[in-house]
């Protein structure tokens, strides 16, 4: 059996409701985290809307105008992380705006290097999560993974899960309906959820002991000393 105990992962639950309102993108999260902690991986966990998040593009916005800013504290946890997931719910068919300001933070420290001269977040890996009562998990998490792949975290098959429900309003995830927790017996999000923390396990597994992303093609430090890894220098006429 594969040994996951040294990984560590990092939930960051953008819902919009403080704690200790109860979430139902939690109820979600919950169920990944069960599989991670039975695999002994070190979970940490953020409620994204606790937290006092200046809005910017910037590692520390205190730097940039803000009296306070909360977010740096959270960043030292994510670069800590082997594995990153971003849980949402769907607000008017897309992630919620927590969500947006966390990724938008996440590109704030996307230019750091590390010592081999890559983006920081290489070696990475991530995923998704998403809950709500209308339209638009595929949507969301179309858009989650391509910013997290553009940032440099590695995305392995099947990194999102979510449930919805039936279309329009109705019970949110966990919602109790005729005595039962609505969508806890729902074959199709219970299999991708699996699914997704098992897939980010064996991804994160893997880099780690290669010793992250193979540096060579990919060093900004490099590219910016002069070398070109092979690419062509057609003569321009």
């Amino acid at each position: 059996m594969t040994d996951y105990s040294d990984l560590r992962a990092i939930y960051v639950n953008c819902t919009l409701k403080r704690s200790p309102e109860a979430s139902h993108t939690q109820l979600l999260v919950d169920r990944s985290v069960a599989v991670m902690e039975k695999q002994g991986v070190t979970v940490e966990q953020v409620r994204a809307v606790d937290i006092d998040t200046a809005f910017g593009v910037y590692p520390d916005m205190t730097e940039h105008g803000w009296s306070s800013d909360d977010w740096p504290s959270v960043q030292s946890k994510v670069m800590a992380a082997d594995i990153l997931v971003l849980a949402t719910p769907i607000w008017l068919g897309d992630k919620s705006s927590i969500c947006t300001r966390v990724i938008e933070r996440l590109y704030g420290s996307s230019g750091i290097l590390n010592d081999r001269g890559q983006y920081a977040y290489y070696g990475r890996v991530a995923g998704c999560l998403v809950t709500g009562n209308e339209d638009g998990i595929k949507h969301v998490a179309m858009n989650v993974l391509y910013s997290l792949q553009h940032l440099g975290y590695s995305i392995p098959p099947q990194a999102d899960a979510g449930w919805i429900g039936e279309a329009g309003p109705g019970a949110s995830y966990g919602d109790p309906v005729n005595g039962a927790g609505t969508g806890f017996d729902n074959d199709f999000t219970n299999r991708n959820t699996t699914f997704m923390t098992w897939n980010l396990l064996h991804l994160a597994r893997m880099l780690k002991d290669a010793g992250g992303i193979p540096a060579h093609g990919n060093q900004r430090s490099e590219w910016d000393a002069g070398s070109r890894f092979d690419y062509p220098n057609p003569e321009y006429r």
